[in-house]
């Protein structure tokens, strides 16, 4: 039944893509796998990353279960059809029924989408990952899929007001080679490995991406260290300290 939601979802946020003229380039989806569980992991810069993390899903013909946080599914617009996709709640306070539904989902064969950053980066450079992500494929057996976006924060970000105008913004997306979750090595190990393998798909995308701020006005969407203004993570950091 869920499907009956799903995919009509997919549908309109097509059409919506075509309504936004947007530039996507995605490579890379042939690593996601056609059958079996598997845990999707990517970056997080915008609050729209699930919906491209599931774009890239599509060719291989999967749907994404995405972890996502529990207010969410309270939204009476959206918790209807979060619910209705199968994604799955996660209360920060009481993280183990989140963690036991993505394991059954991961087991009966779904692909899970976790952001391990847990919040979007206002940086949009990697935060610290959480192991969540590296513990729940070593338990399920399923190995992990790296990748990261790169533009999606021009349409809705954390702190900026949307813009979903017709923009032509491009989206890049690149998904990376599995990464292998063995029971029999650390979990902060995997997850640093994970880390690293994002890191560098987020700095591929980041090489191809094809424009530039337009003018000085236009630097906020680009890192501190690749010239742009968003605040360093550093400043991130003791602003939320306050």
């Amino acid at each position: 039944m869920a499907e009956l939601v799903y995919r009509p979802v997919i549908g309109f946020a097509r059409t919506l893509f075509k309504v936004w003229d947007l530039k996507i380039d995605l490579r890379g989806s042939e690593y996601i796998p056609r059958t079996g569980g598997a845990v999707l992991v990517s970056n997080h810069i915008s609050y729209l990353d699930f919906v491209f993390n599931g774009l890239a899903a599509l060719p291989q013909k999967r749907l994404v279960r995405f972890m996502a946080k529990e207010s969410v599914f309270r939204h009476r617009i959206s918790g209807p059809l979060m619910r209705g996709m199968k994604h799955i709640p996660v209360d920060r306070a009481q993280g183990e029924a989140a963690y036991e539904n993505a394991l059954r989902s991961l087991r009966s064969g779904e692909i899970v989408g976790v952001f391990p950053e847990a919040t979007i980066s206002q940086s949009f450079t990697l935060k610290s990952f959480k192991s969540g992500a590296a513990r729940l494929a070593q338990e399920a057996g399923v190995p992990l899929i790296p990748m990261a976006v790169w533009g999606t924060q021009r349409l809705w970000t954390k702190g900026r007001p949307r813009n979903f105008k017709r923009s032509h913004t491009p989206i890049t997306i690149r998904v990376g080679e599995a990464l292998e979750a063995s029971k029999d090595t650390y979990a902060g190990v995997i997850t640093r490995q994970l880390r690293e393998r994002v890191q560098e798909l987020l700095e591929a995308a980041q090489r191809a991406y094809p424009v530039r701020p337009r003018g000085p006005e236009d630097t906020w969407w680009m890192p501190a260290h690749l010239g742009g203004t968003a605040p360093t993570p550093e400043q991130v950091r003791a602003a939320e300290a306050h």
